[in-house]
């Protein structure tokens, strides 16, 4: 499949990968950036150091996520009723 912008879109196949490879790499973003700045405060070379710990939790999050998404599916399924349509 083809975007408005001429670029090509990823198979379906990929969702399974492509999913818990964004979320990751969005939390881990946003999580480490608040943990590193409550550790060090506002310094002027937070930004180096935060993503040194940016690049660390996402080596850990994204193989964890693709570990635990399954359970977790498991879980959700049994937690919430499905989807009408």
């Amino acid at each position: 499949m083809t975007l408005k912008t001429g670029r090509r879109k990823l198979p379906a196949r990929y969702a399974a990968i492509v999913s818990p490879l964004v979320l990751s790499l969005l939390m881990t973003f946003i999580v480490s950036f608040i943990s590193t700045l409550k550790s060090l405060g506002p310094q002027p070379d937070l930004p180096a150091t935060w993503l040194t710990a940016w690049a660390l939790s996402w080596l850990v999050a994204f193989p964890t996520l693709l570990l635990v998404l399954p359970a977790v599916r498991r879980i959700v399924g049994w937690l919430c009723e499905p989807a009408t349509s």
